[in-house]
C-alpha cells in the first residue's frame, strides 16, 4: 500500500544487553510501502489500531492518522470524493430549515440560523462533510448575555485530545479535552445536554463537570462509534486500505501501458565479428519518421515490441472498485461501471442505497433539532422561562429536502387495483369501511399523505352527507318572481316537486323555464 494509507506502531522491547533496566525507547513507525507491510510491528490503518483503555476506540496516533488521511483521500482519490460528495448532494442540495410551531420560537430560530457568524445555509454543507469525513463535529456555544442568543463556534476534531465520559455511564459524554497549542494550554468543554446538571448526572459527575471542564460549552456529535467509545470515526476508515489500492493499481496500468507503446530497433550483423558490431553501434544512428535506410543484405533493421503476455485489466480493476463500492452500499453503476445493469434493475439496486442516506439523514436531523432546542432553552434561561418539551411550542423540526424524486406510476396503478378490490369487499360485506381506509392509507403514504383511518372516514361522512343535501338543494326547481302571480304580493316561491302541486301548474312552470 501508498505511504498514506499505512499506519503502524512498533511493539516489543530491545534484546540487547543493558545495565540500565529501563527499556530502551523504541522507535515510532507511521507508514510503510507494500514491502515492508509484513514486517513485524507494521499494521494497517483499517486493521487493529485500537487503544490499549479502551478498546472501543482507535489509539490517539491512530485517530490523528485517520482523520489525515481521509482528508487526504477526499481531495486526491476520485472514488473517495464520490463516496462523501454524493450523499451530501441527496442530503442537503435543496437546502435545510428549521422549523417551529411558535411564532415566537420561529423567530428566534431563524435569527440563530441565518446569522452572520453562524450562517446554516452556508456553512452546513462543508459541517457535514467534515462530520463524515472526521467522524466528529464539535460546536463551541458562545451564549450572549442578557437575551441568551446563540453563535456556534467550529472545534477541528483533529485538535480534540480526549472525550471524557461519565463514570457512571460509559455511553454519555460528559467534557472534551483539545491537545496543547504552542503555547502550552489546554482547554476543557463541558459536552451540554439539555438540562441541569443536578438533575440529569450523580453528585459525582455534576461535580466534576462543575470543577474540571470551566473552559466554556460545546455540543458534541459523533459518528459510526460504539456506545461506550468515546471517540468517532470516518465513514472511509473502512475503505482506506482498498482506496490506496486501487489508485496504485490504475498507476500500474499507465506503466503497463507505456511499456506496451515502448519498442526498440534490433539490428542483425550477418558474419560480423564482435569488434565489427561495436564499431557499427557507434555508428549506428536510429532512422528518423520518413526517412530511408540503405544497407546491404549483411545488415537486418527491425523494430521490437514487449509482448508482456498482460491479461485483460478491466474484470481486476472492476473487481477492486465493486470492493469499495460495495462496502459503502453505493451501486456500480452510479461510478460509470453500468456492467449488464438495465433501468429496472437499477431502480431496485438504489433502494439499499436510500435507506443508507435516510439513516444518515435521520442522524442529522436529531442533531440539528438538538441544536435548535438549544437554541429556545438558552432564550428561555435568558428570561427566566422553563421548558416545557412536551409542549408543541418547544418542538423543533429540522426540515430536509426529499432524497429522490419518487415514482408514483406504479403505486398509483396499484392504488386504483386496491380501491377497486375493497369497494368490492364492503359491498360483499367482508371488510368495515374503517378497516378498508387502513389499507388504502398504506399504499397513500408512499405518495407522502399520513392519515387516522377513523378520524377521516368520519370527515368523509361527513362532506358526503353535506354534498348531498347540496345536489337536492340544486335539483329544487323554483318559480322565479315575473312568472309567479303572488310575488309582487310577497309569497312565497312555489315548490313544484311538492306532492299535490297540480300538473298544468307543473307544465306553465317547465314551459316557463324553457323560454327563459
Amino acid at each position: 500500500m501508498g505511504l498514506w494509507h499505512r499506519f503502524i506502531e512498533a511493539v516489543g522491547v530491545t534484546t540487547a544487553p543493558s545495565p540500565d533496566p529501563a527499556p530502551a525507547p523504541q522507535p515510532m513507525r507511521e507508514a510503510a510501502s507494500a514491502q515492508g507491510a509484513d514486517e513485524p510491528g507494521w499494521r494497517r490503518l483499517s486493521g487493529d489500531g485500537l487503544s490499549t483503555q479502551n478498546e472501543r476506540d482507535l489509539s490517539p496516533m491512530a485517530q490523528d492518522r485517520m482523520q489525515k488521511v481521509a482528508e487526504y483521500l477526499w481531495q486526491s482519490n476520485l472514488i473517495a470524493n464520490r463516496l462523501v460528495e454524493l450523499p451530501l448532494a441527496y442530503l442537503l442540495a435543496e437546502g435545510v430549515t428549521l422549523q417551529c410551531k411558535d411564532e415566537e420560537h420561529q423567530k428566534l430560530l431563524n435569527a440563530f440560523w441565518s446569522d452572520p457568524i453562524n450562517n446554516w445555509p452556508l456553512k452546513l454543507t462543508p459541517r457535514v462533510r467534515a462530520l463524515g469525513l472526521l467522524g466528529e463535529q464539535c460546536y463551541i456555544a458562545n451564549v450572549r448575555e442578557g437575551d441568551g442568543f446563540v453563535r456556534l463556534g467550529y472545534l477541528d476534531p483533529r485538535q480534540i485530545a480526549t472525550v471524557v465520559t461519565d463514570p457512571g455511564n460509559d455511553e454519555q459524554p460528559i467534557g472534551v479535552v483539545t491537545k496543547r497549542d504552542n503555547r502550552g494550554k489546554q482547554h476543557k468543554y463541558r459536552v451540554m445536554v439539555l438540562g441541569d446538571d443536578a438533575d440529569l448526572f450523580s453528585e459525582q459527575t455534576a461535580r466534576i463537570r462543575a470543577e474540571d471542564f470551566t473552559d466554556g460549552e460545546c455540543l458534541l456529535y459523533q459518528l459510526n462509534k460504539f456506545p461506550n467509545g468515546s471517540r468517532g470515526r470516518s465513514d472511509l476508515l473502512g475503505q482506506i486500505d482498498w482506496l490506496d489500492a486501487y489508485d496504485e493499481f490504475l498507476f500500474n496500468e499507465l506503466d503497463r501501458i507505456g511499456y506496451l507503446r515502448a519498442f526498440v530497433w534490433d539490428v542483425t550483423l550477418a558474419g560480423a565479428d564482435p569488434q565489427a558490431v561495436k564499431n557499427y553501434e557507434k555508428e549506428f544512428k536510429a532512422p528518423a519518421p520518413n526517412s530511408t535506410f540503405v544497407h546491404n543484405d549483411s545488415v537486418k533493421l527491425e523494430a521490437k515490441s514487449p509482448s508482456l503476455q498482460a491479461a485483460e485489466t478491466s474484470e481486476s480493476a472492476r473487481l477492486l472498485r465493486n470492493h469499495v463500492l460495495g462496502g459503502s452500499t453505493t451501486p456500480e453503476h452510479w461510478f460509470g461501471g453500468g456492467g449488464d445493469v438495465n433501468r429496472a434493475a437499477a431502480s431496485e439496486m438504489g433502494e439499499p442505497t436510500f435507506k443508507i442516506y435516510t439513516g444518515r439523514q435521520q442522524f442529522l436531523r436529531l442533531m440539528l433539532e438538538e441544536i435548535g432546542r438549544f437554541v429556545l432553552w438558552r432564550a428561555a434561561q435568558a428570561s427566566g422561562t422553563r421548558p416545557d418539551w412536551s409542549d408543541d411550542k418547544w418542538q423543533v423540526t429540522a426540515v430536509f429536502p426529499e432524497l429522490v424524486n419518487r415514482d408514483v406510476t406504479k403505486f398509483a396503478a396499484a392504488l386504483a387495483s386496491l380501491v377497486s378490490a375493497v369497494v368490492q369487499m364492503i359491498d360483499a360485506g367482508l371488510l368495515t369501511e374503517e378497516t378498508a381506509l387502513k389499507i388504502v392509507a398504506d399504499v397513500a403514504q408512499r405518495f407522502g399523505q399520513d392519515f387516522d383511518a377513523k378520524t377521516e372516514l368520519e370527515a368523509a361522512r361527513k362532506e358526503a352527507a353535506q354534498r348531498k343535501a347540496d345536489r337536492q338543494a340544486e335539483d329544487m326547481f323554483r318559480l322565479p318572481p315575473d312568472t309567479d302571480a303572488d310575488a309582487d304580493a310577497g309569497a312565497a316561491p312555489t315548490d313544484l316537486n311538492a306532492p299535490g302541486q297540480p300538473d298544468n301548474a307543473r307544465q306553465q312552470a317547465q314551459r316557463a323555464q324553457q323560454s327563459v
